[in-house]
């Protein structure tokens, strides 16, 4: 079973910027869309950023667009989330995750704090 590791998480003063990465064991990494999903404390999981297979199509969440941008390399089966003038809600951990569904497969976090 394909495994990912996210890293990159940190703490990060208001406006600041971090770059998540997301390495995967295999290049079954290639073959779906990956996505960036968060959990703020106390909160329910939050869809941040998609893209497709081939990195031509994406997705943002309104509260991102514009910050944040999400892109991938299929050559490293890795995939990044570049984060740009980070705000407090911004608090949470971050997973990537394969694909959607039942079918789904998860990281197992890295956590990014923006303090107030």
């Amino acid at each position: 079973q394909m495994q990912m590791v996210e890293s990159g998480g940190a703490l990060v003063q208001p406006g600041g910027s971090v770059r998540l990465s997301c390495s995967a064991s295999t290049s079954f990494f290639s073959t779906d869309w990956m996505n960036w999903v968060r959990q703020a404390p106390g909160k329910g999981l939050e869809c941040v950023s998609s893209i497709d297979i081939e990195g031509g199509s994406t997705y943002y969440v309104a509260s991102v667009k514009g910050r944040f941008a999400i892109s991938r390399d299929n050559t490293k089966n890795t995939l990044y989330l570049e984060m740009n003038d980070l705000r407090p809600v911004g608090t949470a951990v971050y997973y990537c995750v394969k694909g959607r569904g039942a079918f789904a497969l998860w990281g197992q976090g890295t956590q990014v704090i923006v303090p107030t």
